[in-house]
């Protein structure tokens, strides 16, 4: 059994309370794990004076690997966003976020199975902004030929090495030619290698009608960074909201893998939180380390206790349970191997 070292961001609100659960649902699927485990955030300015620590960054770059809870973000004011400022330090250049349809989760749609891929280092997220005179802000918007050809690389490599069909490059290129003209030919130019893998493209607003009327069209879905901010988020309400779907930030030098939702204070410490999303961007880390039997056992697991009985799942998906019944459920089912409550 292989021992794996991993930076761990607990975050805060209900962050602790998801990443708990998911650290026992680890332990219980017999994963070997040293956690090496850092405050971020407000908790990280009251220690530190800093949101971001250098010593997590460090963390990351050796172990390669984090798991992370949500942060809170102040609006407007406050610390910048923990998140970008951890794609931009560690050139996490894509963001992988799988959307998939789960039982007793009801929804309008049935089958969804999308796999959005962000780009996530530059484009209006760069942060170039400037008033050019009072009451005239400027935001810069900025496209690159290497990190638009480097995503679309991304999305056909996972696609070919997950057996996936089509990638769709999302655009405006119709309006702003040049910069979304520049990402949408560099999608073209990668698709020409990958002649077995259908390429297509939608501008943005025809695609997020199309996802509304009916997403089990799509395959794997490429988006510039703030096209992929909504979209993806869109597409999580799709299967049951940001809750239920896994996120990765993924790059050259390491991974960061985290719950996509916010920190909801308002229920936190409460035992309300689901810890889904957290478990299922654990999934994904699990993927990533080459640990595909604990993996499969968990993703197992998940659509077992989903299916057991609305005891088992927390109210935010139509159950009667708190996060201690989920995370008890999970285990259960992971050291018996059988459906939940046999």
């Amino acid at each position: 059994m292989t021992q794996h070292k991993i930076t761990l961001l607990p975050g805060d609100g209900i962050g602790p309370e998801v990443t708990a659960s998911v650290v026992s649902i680890i332990e219980c699927a017999e994963v070997d794990i040293e956690w090496e485990k850092f405050f971020v955030g407000a908790e990280a300015i009251a220690r530190s004076g800093d949101p971001l620590p250098g010593e997590v960054i460090e963390s990351i770059l050796r172990n390669k690997i984090a798991l992370k809870g949500p942060v809170t973000t102040p609006i407007g004011t406050g610390f910048s966003s923990i998140n970008v400022r951890l794609r931009k330090t560690l050139d996490l250049y894509a963001n992988l976020r799988p959307v998939k349809s789960m039982p007793n989760i009801i929804t309008r749609f049935e089958n969804v199975d999308i796999i959005v891929v962000r780009e996530n280092t530059e484009d209006l997220y760069s942060g170039l902004e400037h008033e050019v005179v009072p009451g005239v802000v400027e935001s810069l918007k900025i496209i690159t030929e290497k990190a638009s050809t480097r995503i679309a690389r991304f999305a056909f490599e996972y696609a070919r090495t997950h057996g996936r069909k089509r990638v769709t490059a999302v655009h405006k290129a119709n309006i702003m030619k040049l910069s979304d003209g520049l990402f949408l030919q560099c999608f073209r130019n990668v698709s020409k290698e990958y002649p077995n893998i259908v390429a297509d493209d939608k501008i943005v607003d025809n695609l997020c009608m199309q996802l509304v009327t009916d997403p089990t069209r799509f395959d794997i879905l490429l988006l510039e960074n703030l096209y992929g901010d909504i979209v993806s988020d869109l597409a999580a309400g799709l299967v049951g909201g940001l809750g239920v779907v896994a996120g990765a930030n993924i790059g050259e030098s390491g991974a960061v893998f985290e719950a996509v939702h916010g920190s909801a204070p308002d229920i936190a410490g409460q035992n309300k939180a689901n810890p889904l999303a957290m478990l299922k961007s654990a999934v994904l880390m699990l993927h990533h380390l080459g640990e595909m039997g604990p993996a499969q056992r968990i993703d197992d697991a998940i659509m077992r206790v989903l299916d057991s009985g609305p005891e088992h799942r927390t109210r935010d998906i139509g159950g009667t349970g708190t996060t201690a019944d989920f995370t008890t459920a999970m285990c259960e089912t992971l050291r018996k191997g059988t459906r939940a409550g046999d």
